[in-house]
């Protein structure tokens, strides 16, 4: 089986993973209590933001890290002039694409590969690149994406610093030598999705697979599994000095952090001010604010700003 087909494999079992993890009523933020738009215009009409001076609208989904990322674009918007308005802990993604289609909202942090998995759950594109180009292909004329950043928001498998140091841990690949001796945590369901890829693609065959669920981050550092699925912007990552390991052939399929938008209502200042955005956020920092957010409680607007202030863009 070559990589291509095994990264198209890959890639569907994650879409289904990433699309739970996005539904509406996700556990780390719970229902938003319905959809706070306005009733949508019918299909095809002009987004709000369109024609010069008039209103961008910003919208995200409703877990935390989504309605950070709204934020961010929403202040870095405004802080280039353009006008916002802000909708926020709006739901799915089957809610949140249609008013992104029909023009109630202009802007939206989507996650590439997620949203090439709505809408062909069939491609088999692997890398941000090859996700990007689908997306182009799948998306209608009036939607776009711009510029993808670093920052992904997806699985990996995890180790501890400790084991990272004795090992010589940075990428997958690099498990092949002990990989026989440890044991790999995950969700209930992380071995029948996953066990024979990493087998094909990177060689690895582990000496036990334990369903270790919400408890993995906790797991790895106690010592009770020595690698785990984490998902790459989870703030215990920080918290408990992990190390998320390079996945170089693509087993988890990109995941890049791209703003979603309804063309007509983007000019290029806004383009430029999104596309800045995109340049600066990279995993790590995305992590180290979801670390405020989820952890220490911090105001998502005010981490916002705080970060577009350190990187020159508020």
């Amino acid at each position: 089986m070559s990589n291509s087909s095994r990264a198209g494999a890959v890639r569907r079992a994650l879409t289904a993973a990433t699309l739970a993890s996005l539904a509406l009523g996700a556990a780390a933020c719970g229902s938003s209590g319905g959809d706070p738009l306005a009733s949508p215009s019918s299909a095809g009409a002009a987004a709000p933001g369109s024609g010069s001076g008039s209103t961008v609208v910003v919208g995200s989904a409703n877990f935390p890290e989504n309605v950070l990322l709204g934020s961010i674009y929403s202040q870095a918007l405004k802080a280039k002039g353009v006008k916002v308005e802000e909708k926020f802990n709006i739901g799915s993604r089957e809610v949140l694409y249609g008013q992104v289609q029909n023009g109630s909202l202009t802007v939206l942090p989507e996650y590439n590969g997620a949203l090439l998995g709505y809408l062909d759950a069939k491609s088999a594109a692997a890398s941000k690149d090859e996700v990007n180009a689908a997306l182009a292909k799948a998306l209608p004329a009036s939607l776009g994406i711009l510029d993808s950043s670093p920052a992904e928001d997806k699985d990996s498998l995890t180790v501890s610093q400790e084991a990272a140091d004795k090992f010589g841990l940075k990428s997958v690949s690099d498990l092949a030598p002990q990989a026989a001796n440890f044991v790999i945590g995950g969700p209930p369901e992380f071995k029948s999705r996953r066990e024979a890829q990493f087998k094909d693609v990177y060689g690895l065959t582990f000496k036990e697979w334990k369903p270790t669920g919400e408890t993995t981050a906790n797991a790895i550092k106690d010592g009770a599994i020595q690698v785990g699925n984490v998902f790459t912007t989870d703030p215990k990552i920080l918290q408990l000095k992990l190390v998320p390991l390079a996945d170089p052939k693509n087993v988890f399929g990109a995941q890049n952090v791209t703003p979603l938008v309804n063309k007509a209502g983007v000019d290029a200042t806004a383009t430029a001010a999104l596309n800045a955005v995109s340049a600066k956020l990279d995993t790590a920092g995305l992590t180290a604010l979801m670390k405020r957010v989820a952890i220490d409680k911090e105001d998502p607007s005010a981490v916002a700003k705080d970060w577009l202030k350190s990187n020159g863009l508020g």
